[in-house]
Protein backbone atom coordinates (compact mmCIF):
# COMPACT_ATOMS: atom_id res chain seq x y z
CA UNK A 1 0.00 0.00 0.00
CA UNK A 2 2.59 2.43 -1.18
CA UNK A 3 2.94 5.19 -3.70
CA UNK A 4 6.03 6.84 -5.03
CA UNK A 5 7.51 9.30 -7.50
CA UNK A 6 9.56 8.37 -10.55
CA UNK A 7 11.34 11.25 -12.30
CA UNK A 8 12.75 10.84 -15.79
CA UNK A 9 16.26 11.19 -14.45
CA UNK A 10 15.74 9.28 -11.23
CA UNK A 11 14.16 5.95 -12.15
CA UNK A 12 16.89 3.82 -10.65
CA UNK A 13 16.71 5.49 -7.24
CA UNK A 14 12.98 4.81 -6.86
CA UNK A 15 13.34 1.33 -8.33
CA UNK A 16 15.68 0.26 -5.56
CA UNK A 17 13.00 1.04 -2.97
CA UNK A 18 10.37 -1.38 -4.27
CA UNK A 19 10.03 -4.21 -6.81
CA UNK A 20 9.73 -3.13 -10.41
CA UNK A 21 7.79 -6.13 -11.82
CA UNK A 22 4.08 -6.73 -11.26
CA UNK A 23 1.40 -9.10 -12.51
CA UNK A 24 -0.42 -6.12 -13.97
CA UNK A 25 0.82 -2.66 -14.87
CA UNK A 26 -1.74 0.09 -15.36
CA UNK A 27 -0.67 3.16 -17.32
CA UNK A 28 -2.59 6.19 -16.11
CA UNK A 29 -3.94 7.08 -12.64
CA UNK A 30 -7.12 8.70 -13.86
CA UNK A 31 -10.69 7.57 -13.25
CA UNK A 32 -10.38 4.44 -15.40
CA UNK A 33 -6.90 3.52 -14.18
CA UNK A 34 -7.66 3.86 -10.48
CA UNK A 35 -10.87 1.86 -10.80
CA UNK A 36 -9.13 -0.90 -12.79
CA UNK A 37 -6.20 -1.08 -10.39
CA UNK A 38 -8.42 -1.56 -7.35
CA UNK A 39 -10.52 -4.24 -9.08
CA UNK A 40 -7.46 -6.19 -10.27
CA UNK A 41 -5.76 -6.02 -6.87
CA UNK A 42 -8.87 -7.33 -5.12
CA UNK A 43 -8.86 -10.22 -7.59
CA UNK A 44 -5.45 -11.15 -6.17
CA UNK A 45 -3.08 -9.58 -8.71
CA UNK A 46 -0.06 -7.49 -7.82
CA UNK A 47 -0.69 -4.13 -9.48
CA UNK A 48 1.56 -1.17 -10.27
CA UNK A 49 0.12 2.08 -11.61
CA UNK A 50 2.34 4.46 -13.58
CA UNK A 51 1.23 8.09 -13.61
CA UNK A 52 3.30 10.66 -15.49
CA UNK A 53 2.13 13.65 -13.42
CA UNK A 54 2.75 14.35 -9.76
CA UNK A 55 -0.72 13.35 -8.56
CA UNK A 56 -3.58 11.01 -9.36
CA UNK A 57 -6.83 12.01 -11.02
CA UNK A 58 -5.98 15.57 -12.03
CA UNK A 59 -8.66 15.56 -14.72
CA UNK A 60 -11.22 14.30 -12.21
CA UNK A 61 -10.53 17.40 -10.13
CA UNK A 62 -11.32 19.65 -13.09
CA UNK A 63 -14.44 17.83 -14.25
CA UNK A 64 -17.96 19.12 -13.97
CA UNK A 65 -16.80 22.58 -12.94
CA UNK A 66 -14.89 20.87 -10.06
CA UNK A 67 -18.12 19.09 -9.04
CA UNK A 68 -17.54 15.85 -11.02
CA UNK A 69 -20.63 14.48 -12.76
CA UNK A 70 -19.54 10.91 -12.02
CA UNK A 71 -22.36 8.89 -13.60
CA UNK A 72 -25.94 9.02 -14.87
CA UNK A 73 -29.38 8.19 -13.51
CA UNK A 74 -30.12 6.18 -16.67
CA UNK A 75 -30.14 2.40 -16.82
CA UNK A 76 -27.64 0.43 -18.94
CA UNK A 77 -29.83 0.12 -22.05
CA UNK A 78 -30.80 3.80 -22.16
CA UNK A 79 -27.24 4.92 -21.45
CA UNK A 80 -25.83 2.67 -24.19
CA UNK A 81 -28.14 4.21 -26.80
CA UNK A 82 -26.56 7.61 -26.19
CA UNK A 83 -23.26 6.30 -27.55
CA UNK A 84 -24.77 6.10 -31.02
CA UNK A 85 -22.91 3.72 -33.33
CA UNK A 86 -20.93 2.40 -30.32
CA UNK A 87 -24.08 1.20 -28.51
CA UNK A 88 -23.41 -2.48 -29.19
CA UNK A 89 -19.80 -2.15 -28.07
CA UNK A 90 -20.45 -0.43 -24.76
CA UNK A 91 -23.55 -2.36 -23.67
CA UNK A 92 -21.74 -5.41 -22.14
CA UNK A 93 -19.63 -3.11 -19.97
CA UNK A 94 -22.66 -1.10 -18.83
CA UNK A 95 -24.58 -4.27 -18.01
CA UNK A 96 -21.67 -5.65 -15.99
CA UNK A 97 -21.26 -2.37 -14.09
CA UNK A 98 -24.49 -0.34 -14.36
CA UNK A 99 -24.69 3.29 -13.22
CA UNK A 100 -26.64 2.31 -10.10
CA UNK A 101 -23.78 0.03 -9.04
CA UNK A 102 -21.25 2.82 -9.56
CA UNK A 103 -23.28 4.98 -7.18
CA UNK A 104 -23.46 2.17 -4.63
CA UNK A 105 -19.70 1.75 -4.83
CA UNK A 106 -19.07 5.40 -4.12
CA UNK A 107 -21.55 5.30 -1.25
CA UNK A 108 -19.56 2.39 0.20
CA UNK A 109 -16.39 4.47 -0.18
CA UNK A 110 -17.94 7.28 1.86
CA UNK A 111 -19.01 9.47 -1.06
CA UNK A 112 -22.82 9.81 -1.07
CA UNK A 113 -24.34 11.10 -4.30
CA UNK A 114 -27.19 13.34 -5.37
CA UNK A 115 -29.14 13.59 -8.61
CA UNK A 116 -29.89 16.44 -10.99
CA UNK A 117 -32.71 14.51 -12.67
CA UNK A 118 -33.58 17.05 -15.36
CA UNK A 119 -30.30 16.18 -17.13
CA UNK A 120 -29.87 12.65 -15.67
CA UNK A 121 -26.72 13.76 -13.82
CA UNK A 122 -25.24 12.37 -10.60
CA UNK A 123 -22.79 14.34 -8.43
CA UNK A 124 -21.11 13.76 -5.08
CA UNK A 125 -23.35 15.18 -2.37
CA UNK A 126 -20.46 17.36 -1.24
CA UNK A 127 -20.29 18.89 -4.76
CA UNK A 128 -16.51 18.37 -4.60
CA UNK A 129 -14.64 16.49 -7.31
CA UNK A 130 -11.76 16.03 -4.89
CA UNK A 131 -13.88 13.63 -2.84
CA UNK A 132 -14.34 11.42 -5.91
CA UNK A 133 -10.64 11.48 -6.74
CA UNK A 134 -9.58 10.79 -3.16
CA UNK A 135 -12.03 7.90 -2.83
CA UNK A 136 -10.76 6.20 -5.99
CA UNK A 137 -7.10 6.69 -5.10
CA UNK A 138 -7.48 5.58 -1.50
CA UNK A 139 -9.53 2.55 -2.51
CA UNK A 140 -6.73 1.43 -4.83
CA UNK A 141 -4.10 1.91 -2.15
CA UNK A 142 -6.14 -0.04 0.41
CA UNK A 143 -6.38 -2.89 -2.10
CA UNK A 144 -2.58 -3.05 -2.21
CA UNK A 145 -1.96 -1.11 -5.41
CA UNK A 146 1.37 0.68 -5.79
CA UNK A 147 1.30 4.04 -7.59
CA UNK A 148 4.41 5.63 -9.07
CA UNK A 149 4.05 9.30 -9.85
CA UNK A 150 6.10 11.29 -12.36
CA UNK A 151 6.61 8.00 -14.21
CA UNK A 152 6.62 8.99 -17.85
CA UNK A 153 6.22 6.03 -20.20
CA UNK A 154 8.34 6.16 -23.34
CA UNK A 155 7.14 2.98 -24.97
CA UNK A 156 5.59 -0.42 -24.58
CA UNK A 157 6.00 -3.71 -26.39
CA UNK A 158 5.23 -7.40 -26.09
CA UNK A 159 8.29 -9.15 -24.66
CA UNK A 160 7.43 -12.79 -25.36
CA UNK A 161 4.63 -14.67 -27.04
CA UNK A 162 1.59 -16.18 -25.28
CA UNK A 163 0.59 -18.27 -23.42
CA UNK A 164 3.39 -17.26 -21.06
CA UNK A 165 3.83 -13.89 -22.67
CA UNK A 166 4.88 -10.71 -20.95
CA UNK A 167 4.80 -7.02 -21.76
CA UNK A 168 7.51 -4.46 -21.23
CA UNK A 169 7.07 -0.81 -20.39
CA UNK A 170 9.99 1.52 -20.98
CA UNK A 171 10.66 4.48 -18.72
CA UNK A 172 13.74 6.70 -18.70
CA UNK A 173 16.61 4.35 -17.93
CA UNK A 174 14.38 1.51 -16.78
CA UNK A 175 12.26 -1.26 -18.30
CA UNK A 176 9.43 -2.88 -16.36
CA UNK A 177 7.91 -6.27 -17.08
CA UNK A 178 4.35 -7.49 -16.46
CA UNK A 179 2.01 -10.25 -17.53
CA UNK A 180 -0.90 -7.99 -18.39
CA UNK A 181 -0.71 -4.37 -19.47
CA UNK A 182 -3.71 -2.08 -18.96
CA UNK A 183 -3.45 1.16 -20.94
CA UNK A 184 -5.71 4.08 -20.00
CA UNK A 185 -3.71 7.34 -20.08
CA UNK A 186 -6.72 9.36 -21.24
CA UNK A 187 -7.10 11.16 -24.52
CA UNK A 188 -6.01 14.66 -25.46
CA UNK A 189 -8.59 16.93 -23.84
CA UNK A 190 -7.60 19.21 -20.96
CA UNK A 191 -3.88 18.86 -21.86
CA UNK A 192 -2.86 20.90 -18.81
CA UNK A 193 -3.97 17.94 -16.67
CA UNK A 194 -1.42 15.69 -18.39
CA UNK A 195 -3.64 14.13 -21.05
CA UNK A 196 -1.51 15.05 -24.04
CA UNK A 197 -2.25 12.12 -26.33
CA UNK A 198 0.71 9.90 -25.40
CA UNK A 199 -1.35 6.75 -25.92
CA UNK A 200 -1.90 7.39 -29.62
CA UNK A 201 1.80 6.93 -30.35
CA UNK A 202 1.84 3.61 -28.49
CA UNK A 203 -1.25 2.41 -30.38
CA UNK A 204 0.17 3.19 -33.79
CA UNK A 205 3.57 1.68 -32.87
CA UNK A 206 1.77 -1.65 -32.41
CA UNK A 207 0.14 -1.43 -35.83
CA UNK A 208 -3.35 -0.81 -34.44
CA UNK A 209 -6.01 1.29 -36.15
CA UNK A 210 -6.53 4.77 -34.79
CA UNK A 211 -9.49 7.04 -35.45
CA UNK A 212 -7.84 10.48 -35.53
CA UNK A 213 -8.52 12.27 -32.23
CA UNK A 214 -10.53 15.49 -32.17
CA UNK A 215 -11.82 17.70 -29.34
CA UNK A 216 -15.32 16.70 -28.17
CA UNK A 217 -17.88 18.07 -25.72
CA UNK A 218 -16.44 21.48 -26.51
CA UNK A 219 -18.15 24.83 -27.22
CA UNK A 220 -18.78 25.72 -30.86
CA UNK A 221 -17.44 28.86 -32.49
CA UNK A 222 -19.27 31.13 -34.94
CA UNK A 223 -17.93 34.02 -36.98
CA UNK A 224 -21.30 35.77 -37.15
CA UNK A 225 -21.48 39.08 -35.20
CA UNK A 226 -25.23 38.64 -34.62
CA UNK A 227 -24.50 35.38 -32.78
CA UNK A 228 -21.96 37.12 -30.54
CA UNK A 229 -24.55 39.83 -29.82
CA UNK A 230 -26.74 37.17 -28.18
CA UNK A 231 -24.03 36.33 -25.63
CA UNK A 232 -25.43 35.39 -22.23
CA UNK A 233 -28.82 34.18 -23.47
CA UNK A 234 -29.67 30.61 -22.48
CA UNK A 235 -32.40 28.55 -24.12
CA UNK A 236 -33.27 26.08 -21.38
CA UNK A 237 -35.60 23.86 -23.40
CA UNK A 238 -33.78 23.99 -26.73
CA UNK A 239 -33.94 21.25 -29.34
CA UNK A 240 -30.74 21.56 -31.38
CA UNK A 241 -30.06 19.96 -34.76
CA UNK A 242 -26.69 19.91 -36.51
CA UNK A 243 -26.92 20.31 -40.30
CA UNK A 244 -24.08 19.62 -42.75
CA UNK A 245 -23.47 21.73 -45.89
CA UNK A 246 -26.01 19.58 -47.81
CA UNK A 247 -28.56 20.41 -45.09
CA UNK A 248 -28.67 16.83 -43.87
CA UNK A 249 -29.32 16.42 -40.13
CA UNK A 250 -26.15 14.86 -38.70
CA UNK A 251 -27.19 14.77 -35.04
CA UNK A 252 -29.70 16.27 -32.64
CA UNK A 253 -29.93 16.90 -28.91
CA UNK A 254 -32.65 18.12 -26.54
CA UNK A 255 -30.56 19.99 -24.02
CA UNK A 256 -29.94 23.63 -22.94
CA UNK A 257 -28.01 25.88 -25.32
CA UNK A 258 -26.10 28.99 -24.27
CA UNK A 259 -25.06 31.80 -26.61
CA UNK A 260 -21.55 33.11 -25.90
CA UNK A 261 -19.26 35.76 -27.30
CA UNK A 262 -17.56 32.94 -29.24
CA UNK A 263 -20.65 31.07 -30.47
CA UNK A 264 -22.63 28.33 -28.71
CA UNK A 265 -22.08 26.41 -25.51
CA UNK A 266 -24.21 24.40 -23.09
CA UNK A 267 -24.95 20.66 -23.33
CA UNK A 268 -27.13 20.96 -26.42
CA UNK A 269 -24.33 22.50 -28.48
CA UNK A 270 -21.36 20.70 -26.92
CA UNK A 271 -22.92 17.28 -27.51
CA UNK A 272 -22.89 18.06 -31.25
CA UNK A 273 -19.32 19.30 -31.33
CA UNK A 274 -17.52 16.04 -32.16
CA UNK A 275 -19.10 16.04 -35.63
CA UNK A 276 -17.98 19.61 -36.27
CA UNK A 277 -14.48 18.76 -35.06
CA UNK A 278 -14.23 15.78 -37.43
CA UNK A 279 -15.39 18.00 -40.31
CA UNK A 280 -12.79 20.63 -39.43
CA UNK A 281 -10.05 18.01 -39.31
CA UNK A 282 -10.70 16.67 -42.81
CA UNK A 283 -11.60 19.91 -44.52
CA UNK A 284 -13.88 22.84 -43.81
CA UNK A 285 -16.87 23.63 -41.63
CA UNK A 286 -18.22 26.09 -44.18
CA UNK A 287 -21.96 25.55 -44.50
CA UNK A 288 -22.38 23.73 -41.17
CA UNK A 289 -25.17 25.13 -38.99
CA UNK A 290 -26.96 24.43 -35.74
CA UNK A 291 -30.72 24.87 -36.00
CA UNK A 292 -32.28 25.68 -32.62
CA UNK A 293 -35.96 24.95 -32.12
CA UNK A 294 -36.97 27.80 -29.81
CA UNK A 295 -40.53 26.51 -29.35
CA UNK A 296 -40.23 22.72 -29.15
CA UNK A 297 -43.67 22.36 -27.60
CA UNK A 298 -45.32 23.88 -30.68
CA UNK A 299 -45.92 22.03 -33.93
CA UNK A 300 -44.82 23.94 -37.05
CA UNK A 301 -48.25 23.85 -38.65
CA UNK A 302 -49.89 24.93 -35.40
CA UNK A 303 -47.41 27.81 -35.09
CA UNK A 304 -48.13 28.95 -38.63
CA UNK A 305 -51.85 28.82 -37.87
CA UNK A 306 -51.30 30.86 -34.68
CA UNK A 307 -49.48 33.60 -36.57
CA UNK A 308 -52.14 33.64 -39.30
CA UNK A 309 -54.95 33.89 -36.75
CA UNK A 310 -53.14 36.68 -34.90
CA UNK A 311 -52.68 38.62 -38.13
CA UNK A 312 -56.44 38.66 -38.58
CA UNK A 313 -57.20 40.10 -35.13
CA UNK A 314 -58.10 43.74 -34.65
CA UNK A 315 -55.59 45.85 -32.78
CA UNK A 316 -52.53 44.76 -34.76
CA UNK A 317 -50.94 42.31 -32.25
CA UNK A 318 -47.16 42.21 -32.37
CA UNK A 319 -45.05 39.05 -32.60
CA UNK A 320 -43.84 39.02 -28.97
CA UNK A 321 -47.37 39.46 -27.58
CA UNK A 322 -48.70 36.72 -29.83
CA UNK A 323 -46.14 34.13 -28.77
CA UNK A 324 -46.54 34.61 -24.97
CA UNK A 325 -43.38 32.55 -24.47
CA UNK A 326 -40.93 34.93 -22.85
CA UNK A 327 -38.31 34.67 -25.60
CA UNK A 328 -35.74 37.46 -25.10
CA UNK A 329 -36.03 40.45 -27.39
CA UNK A 330 -32.57 39.83 -28.83
CA UNK A 331 -33.61 36.31 -29.82
CA UNK A 332 -36.77 37.64 -31.49
CA UNK A 333 -34.63 40.14 -33.38
CA UNK A 334 -32.48 37.27 -34.68
CA UNK A 335 -35.62 35.34 -35.66
CA UNK A 336 -37.15 38.25 -37.54
CA UNK A 337 -33.85 38.99 -39.28
CA UNK A 338 -33.67 35.36 -40.46
CA UNK A 339 -37.20 35.77 -41.80
CA UNK A 340 -36.09 38.86 -43.75
CA UNK A 341 -37.68 41.54 -41.56
CA UNK A 342 -36.06 44.71 -40.25
CA UNK A 343 -38.55 45.17 -37.40
CA UNK A 344 -37.56 42.97 -34.42
CA UNK A 345 -41.19 42.87 -33.16
CA UNK A 346 -43.49 43.49 -36.11
CA UNK A 347 -47.29 43.85 -35.98
CA UNK A 348 -48.44 40.63 -37.61
CA UNK A 349 -51.16 42.22 -39.70
CA UNK A 350 -48.36 44.03 -41.55
CA UNK A 351 -46.57 40.77 -42.39
CA UNK A 352 -47.58 38.81 -45.49
CA UNK A 353 -48.31 35.09 -45.41
CA UNK A 354 -45.00 34.00 -46.94
CA UNK A 355 -43.03 36.04 -44.40
CA UNK A 356 -45.17 34.72 -41.52
CA UNK A 357 -44.26 31.21 -42.64
CA UNK A 358 -40.57 32.19 -42.64
CA UNK A 359 -41.05 33.51 -39.09
CA UNK A 360 -42.49 30.17 -38.02
CA UNK A 361 -39.62 28.34 -39.71
CA UNK A 362 -37.08 30.53 -37.90
CA UNK A 363 -38.78 29.97 -34.54
CA UNK A 364 -38.64 26.23 -35.14
CA UNK A 365 -35.07 26.34 -36.42
CA UNK A 366 -32.98 29.46 -35.81
CA UNK A 367 -29.94 28.78 -37.99
CA UNK A 368 -26.57 29.49 -36.34
CA UNK A 369 -23.56 29.14 -38.68
CA UNK A 370 -20.63 27.40 -36.97
CA UNK A 371 -17.00 27.83 -37.92
CA UNK A 372 -15.43 25.19 -35.66
CA UNK A 373 -14.84 24.45 -31.99
CA UNK A 374 -12.85 26.11 -29.22
CA UNK A 375 -10.28 23.32 -29.37
CA UNK A 376 -8.47 21.02 -26.98
CA UNK A 377 -8.10 23.44 -24.08
CA UNK A 378 -11.90 23.72 -23.73
CA UNK A 379 -12.79 20.12 -24.63
CA UNK A 380 -14.16 17.90 -21.87
CA UNK A 381 -13.33 14.65 -23.67
CA UNK A 382 -11.65 13.32 -26.81
CA UNK A 383 -13.43 12.05 -29.89
CA UNK A 384 -11.56 9.31 -31.75
CA UNK A 385 -8.95 6.91 -30.42
CA UNK A 386 -8.29 3.19 -30.76
CA UNK A 387 -10.78 1.73 -33.24
CA UNK A 388 -13.37 -0.37 -31.45
CA UNK A 389 -12.88 -3.16 -33.99
CA UNK A 390 -9.44 -3.76 -32.44
CA UNK A 391 -10.87 -4.60 -29.00
CA UNK A 392 -12.94 -7.47 -27.63
CA UNK A 393 -16.02 -5.74 -26.25
CA UNK A 394 -16.58 -8.23 -23.40
CA UNK A 395 -12.98 -8.09 -22.09
CA UNK A 396 -11.39 -4.90 -23.53
CA UNK A 397 -8.40 -7.02 -24.58
CA UNK A 398 -6.80 -6.05 -27.86
CA UNK A 399 -7.51 -8.91 -30.25
CA UNK A 400 -4.15 -8.85 -32.03
CA UNK A 401 -2.09 -8.40 -28.85
CA UNK A 402 -3.01 -10.84 -26.04
CA UNK A 403 -2.35 -9.41 -22.60
CA UNK A 404 -2.88 -5.80 -23.74
CA UNK A 405 -6.05 -4.01 -22.64
CA UNK A 406 -7.16 -0.55 -23.74
CA UNK A 407 -10.13 1.25 -22.18
CA UNK A 408 -11.42 4.59 -21.02
CA UNK A 409 -10.95 7.71 -23.12
CA UNK A 410 -8.22 6.16 -25.27
CA UNK A 411 -10.96 4.22 -27.08
CA UNK A 412 -12.97 5.69 -29.95
CA UNK A 413 -15.93 5.97 -27.60
CA UNK A 414 -17.61 9.27 -26.78
CA UNK A 415 -20.88 9.85 -24.98
CA UNK A 416 -22.82 13.09 -24.44
CA UNK A 417 -22.65 15.33 -21.39
CA UNK A 418 -24.32 13.83 -18.33
CA UNK A 419 -21.84 11.50 -16.63
CA UNK A 420 -21.79 9.04 -19.55
CA UNK A 421 -18.05 9.29 -20.17
CA UNK A 422 -17.10 8.68 -16.54
CA UNK A 423 -19.55 5.79 -16.49
CA UNK A 424 -17.96 4.34 -19.64
CA UNK A 425 -14.50 4.74 -18.10
CA UNK A 426 -15.50 2.87 -14.93
CA UNK A 427 -17.42 0.16 -16.80
CA UNK A 428 -14.71 -0.59 -19.38
CA UNK A 429 -12.06 -0.52 -16.63
CA UNK A 430 -14.07 -3.03 -14.63
CA UNK A 431 -14.29 -5.52 -17.51
CA UNK A 432 -10.61 -5.15 -18.41
CA UNK A 433 -9.34 -5.53 -14.85
CA UNK A 434 -11.45 -8.58 -14.03
CA UNK A 435 -10.46 -10.41 -17.20
CA UNK A 436 -6.79 -9.52 -16.87
CA UNK A 437 -6.59 -10.63 -13.23
CA UNK A 438 -8.57 -13.83 -13.71
CA UNK A 439 -6.48 -15.00 -16.69
CA UNK A 440 -3.03 -14.52 -15.18
CA UNK A 441 -0.59 -17.33 -15.85
CA UNK A 442 1.33 -18.93 -12.96
CA UNK A 443 4.17 -16.79 -11.63
CA UNK A 444 6.74 -16.28 -14.37
CA UNK A 445 9.65 -15.66 -12.00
Amino acid sequence: MTSGSLDDGDAARVGTAQPLDADIIVIGAGAAGLWAAAVAAREGASVLVLEKTERAGTKILASGGTRCNLTTTLGPQAAAKLFGAAERFILPALKALPPATVRQHFHALGVPTVEEPELEKVFPASQRARDVRDALRDDALRAGVRIWYEARVHGLAPATAPPDGTWTVTLAGKTLRCQKLLVCPGGQSYPLTGTTGDGYRWITSLGLSLTPPVPALVPLSSDEPWVHALSGIAIANAHARLHDPEDRIVARRERPVLFTHHGLSGPGAMDLSVHVAHAARVGSTRGWTVAIDLLPESDLDALRALLTEAASRPGAPHLARTLHDGLPGRILAAVTAQAGLDDPNPPLNKVDRRTRNRLADALKGLRVPVSGTLGWDKAEVTGGGLALTEVERTTLEVARHPGLYVFGELLDLTGPIGGLNFQAAFATANLAARHAARTLAPALG
